[in-house]
């Protein structure tokens, strides 16, 4: 009797111990550690600016440290694929975009991650994209590099750098080569501050990215040149008002595309911590201090939005990417 009462003593202190660490328990205490921060390109680029502007008030509700990790690669898969790697319970928070999570496992078979794996738990906003260049590059209007472009196809053909192959500046180049019908060369880079670097050095043409203050600084330096936005009209940053739209010249008219950067985990994270992370990072965007920040970094901050309809957008932002990189690929096949 007495061996059966122990052994069923024993029993009940597993249980509880199981239960002390099931979900809903480490949800209702989280966090009680440090959560990480992970940003799938090198530091210095605007993703990681981003994320260090965001951190600390995150930090502040939250009650414990985040701290910013950089990991570069695979077009920011290789950040994403260590995130799924952690467990599901909120310390390991992603700082993604298309790049990462939607054309990524499109265009490399090698990623081994689909859109479905995360979850978004708050959109921080959307980029303009720019067409930057070396700054001898002898074109200084979209008409202007569609002639260039297609008058060195066949001698010399023009180099294009992206984040990694398969991100959505590599997709958005061959997506330009293909439209003006001209030859141009992919160099892939594992973040933007090395390819701005490269492109400030002379060593490539010209790329589309996002607008950063890097660009910023480096156009005023005489480094390189912004020769044109995608967006559909000029735009109302200060920062571009003299950088024309690619749709007031003839050759490029509605090539017209945007990007945006938002919080990501683990599909399967506990609700509840969902929520906790959802209402901190929501707290961070309308502190006046990250809006001045992101907005320094040319961003357009997103506006504050439930839980569900931040699963809802990322759903439907999935669809549409695949469909740009769909289309894309079969103007591509001969």
């Amino acid at each position: 009797m007495l061996s059966n009462r122990l052994h069923l003593a024993a029993c009940a202190l597993a249980l509880g111990a199981a239960m002390l660490w099931a979900p809903g328990a480490r949800a209702a205490d989280y966090p009680s550690r440090p959560v990480m921060m992970m940003v799938p390109y090198p530091a210095g680029g605007t993703s990681d600016a981003i994320a260090r502007l965001v951190a600390p008030p995150v930090s502040k509700t939250l009650g414990q440290p985040v701290l910013v990790e950089n990991l570069g690669g695979v077009s920011g898969a290789l950040g994403a694929q260590k995130v799924l790697g952690a467990k599901s319970d909120g310390y390991y928070l992603f700082q993604g975009s298309p790049n990462e999570l939607i054309l990524s496992p499109i265009a490399n078979p090698a990623v081994k991650l689909k859109s479905e794996d995360f979850r978004l738990v708050q959109m921080i906003g959307m980029a303009p994209l720019v067409i930057v260049a070396r700054s001898d590059l002898p074109a200084n209007s979209a008409d202007e590099l569609v002639a260039l472009a297609r008058s060195r196809s066949a001698s010399q053909p023009l180099t294009f750098g992206s984040v990694g192959v398969g991100s959505l500046y590599h997709v958005l180049g061959e997506h330009l080569a293909h439209t003006i019908g001209a030859s141009m060369v992919h160099v892939p880079y594992k973040g933007g501050a090395p390819l701005m670097q490269d492109i400030g050095g002379g060593q490539v043409d010209l790329a589309i990215l996002p607008l950063s203050q890097q660009q910023m600084a480096m156009a005023e330096q005489g480094r390189i040149k912004l020769v044109a936005t995608l967006d559909a009209q000029r735009s109302q940053l200060p920062s571009l008002a003299a950088v024309p739209s690619v749709n007031e010249g003839q050759q490029l008219k509605g090539f017209n595309f945007t990007t945006w950067t938002g919080y990501f985990v683990k599909r399967d994270t506990p609700e509840d911590v969902v929520l906790r992370l959802h209402a901190a990072l929501n707290d961070a965007m309308q502190d006046p201090a990250v809006k001045r920040g992101l907005e320094f970094q040319n961003i357009l901050v997103s506006e504050p939005m439930g839980a569900d309809a931040a699963e809802a957008m990322y759903r439907a932002e999935t669809s549409r990417f695949r469909e740009i990189a769909t289309r894309v690929d079969g103007a591509a096949k001969p």
